[in-house]
């Protein structure tokens, strides 16, 4: 409307022919003349000044006739339509049938269409989102993937593409993987975040199991690893929405530049090792973000240089430690397993469900969110890792005892309570075998005092009567008061006696061997 009112302008308050109107708003002499037709028709000449560009557009150019037909046509509920197309199976076509089968009268299919495009046009609107330099690292992979062939199998594997895009400059990072999977989504961000030399304060995921735990719109649940990584770096990890991929538009379109740009250009090429694609992938990465813009100065390299590295927070001194978390039950025996390998914990969570958080070197249990164990991780499976801080108080007492600290412990009662020991622990095929006559000897000593246990052991050994047994009849029999009479036999068997037989029971003959 502004320049059939400004051809009026130029007729009407000018006094300009219709010729020179033309050559001053550039309008064709047919449309000026045409304009003139349709303001006498309308009879504005006096009035049109008065009227706004809309109200001029509705008396030069009333609705067709075709439009006020249309609009007495029954009104179609296009919000109905749409949640309708969302069923599975369902078309616009048989939207469309259902449509006239209520309404004989009603539009066409292909302007029932039309409509309906029009409609859904309207209600998909897209903000613009404006990008704070430093704030905002975008991640996702690529749909994409790259064969690489093992040189001595000949077997084909397909790694994947993971992409990093920061939000105010483009600046994008691209590293092939071997898999989605938790530690290589993990080292992907470790490595974007060295490649960018800084932090963000927002990262921005798809809702990949390895990042999600359980996707919400509200409130996503990360995996817990990831959530290590963000306390980590001192980032905010906001996953976008499920099939919502303009909260990630940034890496969208960064996916799509890293496949057009640099998986293409390497469809030709064969790799025979992950880290010979990441060197190819490194080679074309510079150049992708060093390439100018098309409708604004600078490439995404200077853009990142000059204003998004100076707003990016350091990285840490030290670089993230990976480590996965597990679940275990606490067994009777308060140790828990983990790959294979047992290690212990405080004795009073048995039966109870820990967070295990494993890592290359250590493996630490978790109760409530509060550390209670940390054990240096073991390959050793069906072995176990224990400290005797877990262990309840007679266990710990029981696994100290040695033959050598038991002995020692006996003498501290007196000589003959550690040489009876002693000559206890040496008559046994193994020493644990004679830890609990040993423990049952000393302890004689709570019941009859340590000045009589002496007496008793003294006796014991004069005699050779070397046991729990023997030690403690000495006691009842009140026999360490007694002294020991001289000759008394020894309470070994002799090598002869009477009930032993010889070779003259068997006939007089040796029973041959």
């Amino acid at each position: 409307m502004r320049k059939v009112q400004e051809v009026l302008r130029l007729l009407l308050v000018c006094g300009l022919s219709q010729r020179q109107a033309s050559r001053a708003s550039g309008v064709g002499r047919a449309s000026v003349a045409e304009y003139v037709e349709r303001v006498q028709k309308a009879g504005l000449l006096e009035t049109w000044e008065s009227l706004s560009g809309e109200e001029l557009e509705c008396r030069l150019y009333p609705p067709a006739r075709r439009a006020s037909v249309q609009a007495e046509r029954p009104e179609v509920d296009w919000a109905a339509v749409h949640e309708e197309l969302k069923r599975r199976d369902m078309t616009l076509s048989l939207v469309w049938q259902e449509y006239r089968e209520q309404h004989a009268d009603g539009y066409q299919y292909s302007r029932f269409c039309d409509l309906y495009r029009a409609w859904r046009g309207k209600q998909d609107l897209c903000m613009r989102q404006v990008h704070r330099p430093g704030e905002k690292l975008f991640v996702d992979y690529c749909g994409a993937t790259v064969p690489v062939v093992d040189a001595g199998t000949g077997e084909v594997r397909e790694a994947q593409v993971f992409v990093a895009v920061w939000g105010a400059s483009s600046y994008t990072f691209a590293e092939a993987t071997w898999s989605q999977g938790l530690s290589d989504w993990i080292g992907s961000h470790v490595r974007a975040f060295e490649f960018g030399g800084g932090l963000p304060e927002l990262v921005i995921p798809d809702n990949l199991r390895s990042g999600v735990t359980r996707a919400c719109r509200y409130e996503p649940e990360l995996n817990p690893t990831y959530q290590d990584l963000a306390m980590h770096y001192g980032v905010a990890v906001m996953p976008a929405r499920v099939r919502k991929p303009r909260d990630k538009a940034k890496v969208e379109a960064g996916v799509q530049l890293v496949q057009r740009w640099i998986l293409a250009r390497l469809r030709h090429r064969t790799f025979f090792s992950l880290g010979e694609l990441n060197q190819a992938i490194r080679e074309l990465l510079g150049p992708l973000n060093q390439r100018p813009f098309r409708k604004r100065p600078g490439s995404r390299r200077s853009l990142f240089e000059s204003l998004e590295q100076p707003a990016l927070r350091a990285l840490p001194g030290e670089r993230f430690t990976y480590a996965e978390w597990k679940k275990a039950r606490v067994h009777i025996d308060y140790h828990v397993e983990v790959e294979g390998h047992y290690y212990s914990v405080p004795y009073q969570l048995v039966s109870q469900q820990l967070d295990v958080r494993v890592s290359a070197q250590t493996v630490e249990c978790f109760a409530k969110g509060k550390r209670v164990s940390s054990h240096l991780r073991s390959l050793s499976r069906g072995a176990h890792t224990t400290q005797s801080a877990h262990m309840p108080r007679p266990h710990r007492e029981y696994a100290e005892w040695t033959p050598e600290r038991l002995v020692r412990w006996a003498r501290e009662s007196g000589p003959s309570v550690g040489g009876l020991i002693e000559r206890v622990m040496s008559t046994r095929a193994h020493p644990q075998q004679g830890f609990r006559s040993c423990l049952g000897i000393m302890r004689l000593s709570q019941r009859y005092g340590a000045d009589r246990l002496e007496a008793a052991c003294q006796r014991a050994l004069q005699v050779d009567a070397v046991s729990y047994r023997s030690v403690r009849s000495i006691l009842q029999a009140g026999l360490d008061r007694q002294e020991v009479p001289a000759g008394e036999p020894s309470a070994a068997l002799p090598q002869v006696h009477e009930n032993l037989r010889g070779s003259s029971y068997y006939g007089g003959e040796e029973w041959p061997c």
